[in-house]
């Protein structure tokens, strides 16, 4: 390549207005990436020029093809400021809890654009885990030390579980913090999926991987309240009946807190 030509090298296309996601809708470079481009050497450039913004631009596009996206960016905690509180459920399960703090988590509440409709990925978690064995549950957990946050973990999480891949997965916003009687503050991070993804189960976490229709999971009727007696007292538990599949309880409330966020409720 012609040196004077790669000193030059810019994507810019003349549309300079950061989008809700913080990426130019333009060229979709970040702010800092536009600021500091003058002071990248020719290496830095290509790699944004020729690695970065492919992948980008692929996110970009099935993030597009998701219809609810604006009502859910409208409606979701914004990305560069995770929600703050113990969890719009803690007052329910105060009793419940383990003593001491929660422990960190986050979980992929992951949306697919389909000609049929959006998708909402679900995973069914082996029977013989320790926490939560058997049921249906969205990838996620412990947000680990190593992690550089909420977003990093889910994406982390979701790669050993189901091997989606950080490219394949455009973040929209976080919905409220939840508190799961196993002693977890679980923050879900709501993102599109690309409709190409292929899982591949890690057969010590998941035993199931599958998709259910996002209006199915949205409808007021599709949802049900069952109340149960647990340590003492009744309590009211979420589920959805989904054919050979049972959402109830924690992944039940989760989706119940999207609607929400959807609605604008």
């Amino acid at each position: 390549m012609n040196p004077a030509f790669r000193a030059v090298l810019s994507p810019c296309t003349g549309v300079c207005t950061l989008g809700e996601d913080g990426l130019c809708d333009g060229c979709l470079r970040t702010g800092a990436e536009i600021a500091s481009w003058s002071r990248m050497d020719d290496d830095e450039r290509l790699h944004i020029m020729e690695t970065v913004l492919p992948r980008r631009e692929r996110r970009h596009d099935f993030a597009q093809r998701l219809p609810e996206r604006r009502r859910l960016q409208a409606g979701l905690h914004p990305l560069d400021r995770p929600p703050p509180g113990s969890g719009w459920n803690q007052d329910e399960l105060a009793d419940l809890l383990p003593p001491g703090e929660l422990a960190q988590a986050a979980v992929l509440a992951g949306l697919v654009p389909r000609a049929s409709g959006t998708q909402v990925l679900l995973t069914r978690r082996t029977d013989g885990l320790r926490h939560h064995g058997g049921q249906v549950s969205f990838p996620g957990g412990r947000i680990e030390p190593t992690d550089a946050g909420v977003i990093a973990a889910a994406l982390r999480e979701s790669g050993e579980e189901i091997a989606l891949r950080p490219e394949q997965i455009a973040p929209l916003g976080f919905l409220d913090p939840f508190v799961t009687i196993s002693g977890f503050r679980v923050v879900p991070v709501v993102a599109a999926i690309d409709p190409d993804y292929v899982a591949r189960p890690d057969p010590g976490e998941v035993a199931d991987v599958f998709e259910v229709p996002l209006d199915y999971l949205m409808a007021p009727d599709s949802l049900r309240r069952v109340t149960m007696d647990y340590r003492g007292r009744p309590r009211v538990v979420l589920e959805y009946g989904w054919p050979g599949q049972r959402i109830w309880g924690a992944t039940a409330a989760i989706l119940f807190n999207l609607r929400q966020r959807l609605l604008g409720q």
